[in-house]
């Protein structure tokens, strides 16, 4: 840094001039003679200190520190803080327009400034339609045309340098009056969105700046640079949100991508950190793990613009490195899912201070100097940007085109999506579509391909022949092999098998028996059956429900909220329904009056158990409010199967339920756990650390959770009250590594393979010391897809209508089968990868194993599940297990 400032003792300024020494020789000879860990905080002088000099900057535009009372880099900055700023400067500069597009969980406002020159805010609607018109018709670029640049800062709260550059790249191209800022914005459009994680960044200067005091501490040992659990990274449920952008789970993600496909920018950045010993990286990454549906000229145009990073960090004398790390690979990241819309995504990735200074293998990182990396590669995007302008411009159009060629020689037409009786699965799979831009259209006449039917209404056909043709190639994609098989992130996403559809890839020869119609699903539905409007008979014995909807627990925790008593039916039967006169909804009429078939999991509540007057009421506002039938039953006596006081009607009672969380457990999993009990389905979970498991006490909890994590270290007190617990009645459920420990402990009759019986299925002979990395990876389950085998008979599985089931894999944890086949509900198939990577070894011993376990335990039940059933909010094929492991216990 040019300008420094110490304080606040500022008798060492005099110390400095009378010793005539620069201001970097003076820390150091400070540090030399105190601690080599500690120091006196110090900050940039001002902020003009990151800026380019001979700017002029326009007086009347205020720096972040008028408004923040101090130099950007001195304190993190509070998201509050920074909203201020950009609120402050929109108000301030004609060439500032603040925009709220949404908010967090947290409700933060989520800002995206557009910065242009003044003539264009005059026609920016104009400007962006005129886009956007431009690249559906594949129309020749124009010199004229402006570039949409979008600068997204810090989607990991915990990566904060971006952030804090936000505010002084958004003050310097609102300010500058330098002819190179003034020609920018005069002919091309910058999108600022200055924290792509509100929730996350607040956490985490709340945490750096409660640790710093007027003497910093760059002892990598200290509480400040050692985050407590969740880290700061996260999200509100402690999601990583730069793996949601294809996924679509948060409200940040949802409102960005709405935002993306409103300008389909030119140029997308995404500013993130890494290690603290590490320098900077832009890319490309590593060029063998590029998306396969990613065009070479993208990567190329990327190097172009890389040379002006590498040309301005060579300036600063600063070490950075490409082409190696990172990957492009998984279209759910922020720098890769332009990748597949003819933007071009880059990636940044600064060593992180994890607090204001930090000891390094490179000397002492200062969070100032993390900042400056991150406002000089924004500056040289801008810059690599004007240059490269022609081409940039050109690549978007010969992205569409290219597009076409390539749907043209597909030898697939599209795929054809059954719907399942699960209509809110269904109804989330097509808002992500939607949210895409990915066009689908309901089926207008049966189709049948191989041994699948497809009935008209029933099923959407999604044509390939569309601009979102690579996106959806990679959402339908099963592909198993690839050129390099170390992944980054996972390697598959598929959406179909995430939300556990039956489809069919469609040929271009069968593509005539695909008829269709323009009416939207959520019309088609409407006219098959609504029961919003549906009313209730007043003298019926009971009431009742399926359970084939994923909303389905959510309204059964209403009910049991509201005191109601129910009965979840442990097996088939048939019931005489009733009619109400007021019933207009013809599916309705046509189903009034008469004998009916229902499912095991159906849900009943007796009359005769529930004497309250709002109970009609408060079933009509559960039927509205979930849009799933309440059936009004005339007697008690079935035609067929188990009548309604049978035993095998099990009651439920209202659960409670505690998920162990902190130090030692992993943050995601438990966030994703968390998320789904409450977001999805209205529980209450009681969140504790690990830590304090041993001082909780469990008897007034129904169900304990635990999440993937570190268990071995739990003491013997906490273990055993954990049995006595299990013992006396109560189910106790974990997925992953909680499986092992589960195991260990004996509550599980199955073993985890061991690690050295994985290590004998790899030979090493002939491999050289640089073959240790692929080896690794021929171990690794990355993330992919595996299918097991369902026992439908087990309550576990109650509302599933396949026996086959899309799990996904992201451990090569094994564990292996009993053969009981009632304790093992799901076993993996013969050959049981069916999408993404995974070695012929691991795949071999995986097979026919054990995929979930029911082991009884006393009065109790022990859940195991082999994999992550919620993973990343997206695996909505198998988040129900969840609420079947609450709610179906009473019947196991």
């Amino acid at each position: 840094m040019s300008r420094l400032r110490i304080t606040p003792d500022k008798p060492y300024l005099k110390i400095m001039h009378k010793l005539k020494c620069s201001v970097s020789l003076f820390m150091v000879m400070l540090i030399s003679i105190t601690s080599s860990a500690s120091f006196v905080a110090f900050a940039v002088e001002d902020d003009l200190a990151y800026l380019p000099a001979n700017q002029n900057y326009d007086p009347s535009i205020p720096k972040p520190e008028d408004i923040l009372g101090y130099p950007v880099g001195t304190w993190h900055v509070r998201h509050d803080q920074l909203v201020n700023y950009m609120y402050a400067l929109d108000a301030a500069s004609d060439r500032v327009s603040l925009k709220v597009t949404g908010y967090t969980h947290e409700q933060r406002p989520l800002l995206l400034l557009t910065i242009t020159d003044p003539s264009n805010h005059s026609n920016i609607e104009s400007l962006r339609q005129n886009h956007i018109a431009r690249l559906k018709s594949g129309e020749a670029a124009s010199t004229e045309d402006p570039l949409v640049i979008y600068m997204g800062y810090s989607v990991h709260g915990n990566e904060p340098s971006g952030s804090n550059a936000s505010l002084l790249i958004a003050y310097h191209l609102a300010a500058s009056q330098s002819d190179e800022v003034k020609q920018l914005l005069a002919n091309n459009i910058v999108l600022l969105d200055p924290s792509l994680n509100p929730d996350g960044l607040a956490r985490f200067a709340q945490w750096a700046n409660m640790h710093k005091g007027y003497n910093v501490v760059a002892d990598p040992a200290h509480r400040e640079h050692r985050e407590h659990w969740p880290s700061g990274r996260t999200n509100h449920y402690w999601f990583d949100l730069n793996r949601d952008w294809l996924l679509l789970t948060h409200p940040e993600s949802r409102a960005r991508i709405e935002q993306f496909h409103a300008w389909r920018p030119h140029i997308l950045t995404d500013f993130h950190e890494m290690g603290t010993d590490s320098t900077f990286f832009f890319q490309p990454g590593i060029p063998s793990r590029k998306n396969p549906w990613t065009p070479e000229t993208n990567v190329t145009l990327t190097n172009s613009l890389g040379e002006f990073h590498a040309a301005a960090l060579d300036a600063n004398k600063e070490l950075y490195f490409t082409e190696e790390a990172f990957d492009d690979f998984y279209y759910g990241k922020g720098s890769t899912y332009p990748d597949a819309h003819g933007s071009i995504g880059i990636l940044f990735e600064q060593a992180s201070s994890r607090g204001h200074a930090q000891e390094s293998i490179n000397g002492l990182l200062e969070f100032p100097r993390t900042i400056q990396n991150q406002v000089t590669t924004s500056l040289s995007t801008f810059k690599g940007a004007m240059a490269n302008k022609a081409a940039i411009a050109a690549y978007q159009r010969q992205f569409y085109r290219e597009t076409q060629s390539l749907i043209d020689d597909d030898d697939t037409h599209g795929f054809v999506v059954k719907a399942p009786k699960d209509e809110a699965r269904f109804a989330r799979m097509l808002s992500i579509l939607t949210q895409h831009q990915i066009e689908y259209r309901v089926l207008s006449s049966d189709a049948d391909f191989e041994d699948r039917q497809y009935s008209a209404g029933e099923a959407i056909y999604i044509s390939l022949d569309q601009a979102q043709y690579r996106l959806i190639r990679s959402l339908f994609s099963e592909r198993k092999r690839f050129v390099d098989n170390t992944f980054y992130d996972v390697s598959n996403w598929n959406i179909a098998k995430a939300f556990n559809l039956e489809y069919t890839a469609v040929s271009q020869s069968q593509r005539r028996k695909i008829k269709t119609n323009d009416q939207s699903w959520s019309d088609a539905k409407s006219q098959k059956q609504s029961y919003k409007d549906s009313q209730l008979v007043p003298n019926a014995y009971a009431y009742l429900f399926e359970w084939h909807s994923s909303d389905a627990p959510a309204m059964l925790q209403y009910l049991l909220e509201n005191d109601i008593k129910v009965r979840i039916a442990g097996d088939s039967f048939s019931a005489k329904t009733l009619s109400s006169n007021q019933m207009t909804n013809e599916d309705s009429q046509q189903q009034a009056n008469k004998t009916l078939s229902f499912a095991a999991g159906s849900v009943m509540i007796p009359v005769g158990l529930n004497q309250t007057d709002k109970l009609i009421s408060l079933l009509e506002t559960a039927q509205k409010g979930f849009d799933i039938k309440v059936h009004s039953i005339a007697s008690g006596l079935t035609p067929s199967g188990i009548d309604f006081g049978s035993r095998q009607f099990a009651p439920v009672n209202s659960v409670n339920v505690l998920l162990v969380g902190g130090k030692g457990t992993s943050q995601y999993e438990v966030g994703e756990i968390w998320h789904y009990l409450d977001t999805r389905v209205g529980i209450p979970a009681t969140l504790i650390d690990l830590s304090d498991l041993d001082r909780t006490e469990l008897s007034r909890y129904s169900h304990i959770i635990f999440a993937s994590g570190r268990y071995n270290d739990v003491d013997k007190k906490a273990v055993d009250s954990l049995s006595n617990w299990v013992k006396n009645g109560g189910i106790l459920i974990g997925q992953k590594s909680a499986v092992s420990w589960f195991a260990k402990n004996g509550w599980l009759e199955n073993k985890v393979l061991a690690d050295d019986a994985i290590d004998a299925e790899f030979s090493t002979e002939g491999l050289q010391y640089k073959d240790r990395m692929d080896l690794a990876s021929q171990k690794r389950v990355a993330g992919a897809v595996f299918t097991a085998n369902v026992d439908l008979s087990h309550p576990l599985f109650f509302g599933f209508e396949n026996a086959s089931l899309p799990f996904f894999k992201t451990s090569n944890m094994v564990l292996e089968a009993t053969n009981n086949p009632f304790t093992e509900v799901a076993n993996y198939v013969e050959k049981p990868l069916a999408a993404g990577y995974a070695s012929d070894q691991m795949e071999a011993l995986i097979a026919n194993s054990a995929a979930v376990v029911v082991n009884p335990n006393g009065k109790g039940q022990v859940i195991a599940f082999v994999d992550n059933i919620h993973f990343r909010g997206y695996w909505d094929g198998t988040n129900k297990l969840m609420s079947n492991a609450i709610f179906m216990s009473p019947l196991l």
